[in-house]
């Protein structure tokens, strides 16, 4: 059941992912009334994960709340992620909207009315926790467009027997290079660095490094495409010197970006190459009084600054600087 128009709430939330399921278990360890509103399901991007994705940080790290996440694995995958979230907001009876897009946030005199595709809501304060994993980070190169280009991998089983090319040297790119490869793809790396990025994780790279050694995947680095055609990409090296090879699917595992526009929107600063959001440290409230970001959509363009593991602390911050201000 929709709250009534006319209501106000101390907090509304925007994003149902882990921060903000955090957020939520904060404001009401303080008996304050919140909402979130998720545009899909509950921690919709993990949802979005590779299938058999590994976290890279331990349960403990990952846990909110101060709910245990009991996993029998050193490192959880995104199942058991699915199930501890998903999980905490059915027992706690968490007060969320789902399949519901925030579509603007203004400010009023001394309140918030944000706009959305089922209705509208007043608030005190508002909590933007919304992540990055909705706006790819484009090539804008010609064929990027074409229906066999992917920006979201999830299993390597449609490109068994098919000439991949996977793009990028992070996590997302070494697991689909491998997991491809293992399904009998023949896969080749287009890498714009020197060599595999060194943030991939610890027990993977060996591995990539050791396939690429051998033949196995072949790696082009100081690389990047320029064209994608319907049954081959070109691609060029630091030389400018081109190649076209036979190709059927690109996995472009080239990142993914904030929702800028809509913090733009809702009057919060960028700043910078990276467009970092503005906010204070120590509260994490933006520009915009009582607006507030948590999570990895602080980090602008840098998205590999903050994880859940780092930003789970923001939940605190922001409910402790709201009750103060109310004292």
């Amino acid at each position: 059941m929709y709250l009534c128009d006319m209501e106000m709430l101390d907090i509304l939330i925007i994003g149902g992912g882990p921060i903000g399921l955090n957020c939520a278990l904060e404001a009401r360890k303080h008996h304050l009334d919140y909402l979130i509103i998720e545009k899909g399901t509950i921690v919709n991007s993990l949802y979005n994960y590779p299938l058999y994705m590994k976290f890279f940080s331990t349960a403990e790290k990952l846990e909110i709340g101060e709910i245990p996440f009991i996993s029998a694995a050193t490192k959880p995958g995104r199942q058991e992620a699915l199930e501890y979230y998903q999980g905490i907001t059915r027992q706690k009876g968490l007060n969320i909207h789902l399949y519901e897009k925030v579509l603007n946030v203004l400010r009023h005199d001394g309140y918030f009315q944000i706009k959305t595709t089922k209705t509208s809501y007043q608030a005190k304060n508002v909590i933007i926790a919304t992540g990055f994993y909705d706006i790819p980070n484009l090539m804008e190169i010609p064929g990027e467009e074409l229906p066999k280009v992917k920006h979201y991998y999830t299993e390597p089983y449609p490109y068994a027997q098919q000439k991949i090319v996977v793009v990028g040297s992070s996590n997302s790119a070494v697991d689909a290079a491998l997991e491809t490869y293992r399904k009998g793809a023949e896969v080749t790396m287009i890498i714009r660095h020197a060599e595999i990025s060194p943030n991939v994780k610890y027990w993977v790279k060996p591995d990539i490094e050791n396939r690429i050694a051998e033949g196995s995947i072949k790696a082009h680095f100081h690389s990047a495409l320029v064209e994608i055609k319907e049954h081959s990409v070109i691609f060029g090296d630091e030389n400018g010197i081109l190649q076209e090879i036979d190709n059927d699917f690109v996995l472009a595992m080239t990142g993914y970006l904030p929702d800028f526009d809509f913090l733009k929107n809702s009057g919060i600063e960028l700043q910078g190459d990276c467009l970092n959001p503005f906010y204070h440290p120590e509260t994490m409230e933006t520009n915009v009084k009582n607006l507030y970001l948590a999570g990895v959509v602080c980090g602008g363009k840098d998205t590999h600054l903050w994880f859940i593991e780092n930003s789970r602390i923001h939940a605190e911050m922001i409910v402790n600087d709201i009750i103060s201000k109310s004292n």
